[in-house]
C-alpha cells in the first residue's frame, strides 16, 4: 500500500478512462484529485500542489504539450505522467522531451501497470529531488571547506612569516665568523629550527633543533624554544654584568628540558648547540639526542665531533655533557637536521653517515657547494624537514 497523503492529479476529458484510472488508484492508497478539462486541471494543480499528475495528451480545450509546459514552468520537480493512444508514438517523444517523465497507453487493460509506472516515477521524482538537495549540501559544505582552506592556507602564511622573521639572518657576519643556514621544511611550516646570536663581546651562541613530528604543532615548538633561549640569555645577563656569561650549552639544554617537560606539548627536540668563546679560540658545545654529529671541516678533512646525550623534552632526570674543542685557524662546522640524512644513498644508518663528510670535504666545506652535492634544489619537495647551518672563520 502507499503511504497515506500522496496526492495524484489526474486530467482525462473521457470520464470512463479518468474514472477507472482514478478508483484503481485510490484502492492503491493515494488521495485522487480528477478535472475533465485541462483549465480545471490546472486550477486544481495550483491549489493542491499534488505530487504526480497524469493527463492525456488530446483534450478538447488544451493540447498536452501546453500542459506540460505550464506545470513544468511552476513546479519542475512535479511528475508528469501522459496517457496517449497506442498509435501516437511520436507524441509521446515529443511530450518526454517536453519533460513528462513516464507514459501509458490506452486501452489500460492492466491496471497494475498504471499503479507500477505511479509508483516508479514517484520514486524517480523523490530520488531527483533527494539528489538536489544532496548536491546542494555538497555544495554548502564544499563551500564551508573552502572557506576553511583558505583560513587555514591564512593561517599558514602567517605562521611561515613569523618563523622567518625569527630565523637569524644569512648569512651573519660577526667578528671573524660567519654564518649560514638553509631550513627546507616538507610541509609549509617547519618543526626545524637554528639560531645565532651574540651573547658577549667575546662569545657566540649557535643551536639547531629539530622537533619531533611536522607541520604546526612542531611550528609553535619552534617559537617556544626561541623564547625559551631568549629568556635564558637575559637572566643570565642580567646576573653576570657587561663582561662574558656562563652561558654554558648544557645549562641550555638542562633549562628547555625541564621547561618542555613542564609544558606537557608531547613534543621533544633533538638539539645542539654551542658557544664559541674568541679570546680562547675555544667551541664548547653540548648534544641533546641530536644525529647526524656536527661535522669539522680543516685543511681539507672533514670529521665528525664526538658526543652524546638524550633527546629534550623526554628524560625528567637528562643531564648534559659540554664538550670542548680547540677551533683551527681555517675551518667550517656544519650541523645538519636527520633530514639531511634521506639525501644520501645507503641501507643504514652508518651507511649514510658516513657519506656526509666526505661530501662536506667535497664542497670545500661551502654551505652551497654542499646544498648541490645533496641535490636539495629549489621548491623540491622532501619527505622530512631538513636544516643545514655551517659557521665558519677564515675559510679556504
Amino acid at each position: 500500500m502507499q503511504l497515506t497523503g500522496t496526492t495524484l492529479l489526474v486530467i482525462d476529458d473521457d470520464d470512463v478512462v479518468r474514472q477507472d484510472i482514478a478508483m484503481r488508484l485510490q484502492t492503491g492508497g493515494f488521495d485522487v484529485l480528477q478535472a475533465n478539462q485541462a483549465g480545471q486541471g490546472l486550477e486544481l494543480f495550483a491549489r493542491n500542489a499534488p505530487d504526480l499528475v497524469l493527463f492525456n495528451l488530446q483534450m478538447s480545450d488544451q493540447s498536452g504539450l501546453a500542459l506540460i509546459r505550464q506545470i513544468a514552468e511552476s513546479s519542475p520537480d512535479t511528475p508528469l505522467v501522459v496517457i496517449a493512444a497506442a498509435g501516437d508514438m511520436s507524441a509521446v517523444v515529443e511530450a518526454l522531451h517536453a519533460g513528462a517523465s513516464d507514459y501509458l497507453l490506452k486501452p489500460l487493460s492492466d491496471l497494475a501497470v498504471l499503479e507500477h509506472v505511479v509508483k516508479r516515477s514517484l520514486e524517480q521524482a523523490r530520488l531527483r529531488v533527494e539528489n538536489q538537495r544532496i548536491r546542494e549540501r555538497l555544495e554548502t559544505a564544499n563551500r564551508e571547506l573552502q572557506n576553511h582552506l583558505q583560513e587555514l592556507k591564512d593561517d599558514q602564511a602567517a605562521g611561515h612569516q613569523v618563523q622567518l622573521n625569527m630565523l637569524p639572518q644569512s648569512p651573519w657576519q660577526s667578528g671573524e665568523y660567519e654564518f649560514q643556514h638553509r631550513i627546507i621544511p616538507s610541509l609549509y611550516l617547519s618543526g626545524d629550527f637554528v639560531d645565532y646570536f651574540r651573547v658577549s663581546e667575546t662569545q657566540l651562541a649557535f643551536y639547531l633543533a629539530d622537533v619531533s613530528g611536522h607541520g604546526a604543532s612542531s611550528a609553535f615548538a619552534t617559537v617556544l624554544l626561541k623564547f625559551m633561549t631568549t629568556r635564558l640569555l637575559y637572566e643570565q645577563r642580567r646576573q653576570d654584568g657587561n663582561g662574558p656569561i656562563a652561558f654554558k650549552p648544557s645549562d641550555v639544554l638542562g633549562h628547555i628540558n625541564r621547561s618542555l617537560i613542564s609544558c606537557k606539548l608531547g613534543k621533544h627536540v633533538t638539539m645542539l648547540g654551542g658557544i664559541i668563546d674568541e679570546a680562547q679560540q675555544t667551541l664548547t658545545y653540548s648534544i641533546g639526542g641530536h644525529l647526524p654529529l656536527p661535522v669539522l671541516y680543516s685543511d681539507g678533512h672533514a670529521r665528525y665531533l664526538e658526543g652524546k646525550g638524550r633527546p629534550v623534552g623526554l628524560f625528567e632526570d637528562a643531564v648534559y655533557q659540554d664538550n670542548v674543542i680547540e677551533l683551527p685557524q681555517r675551518f667550517s662546522l656544519t650541523l645538519c637536521s636527520d633530514g639531511v640524512l634521506d639525501c644520501l644513498s645507503g641501507t643504514t644508518l652508518r651507511e649514510k653517515e658516513q657519506q656526509l663528510p666526505r661530501l662536506i670535504e667535497e664542497a670545500g666545506g661551502r654551505l652551497k657547494a654542499l646544498m648541490g652535492k645533496l641535490n636539495l634544489q629549489p621548491g623540491k619537495v622532501m619527505p622530512d624537514d631538513i636544516s643545514l647551518m655551517m659557521l665558519s672563520r677564515n675559510p679556504g
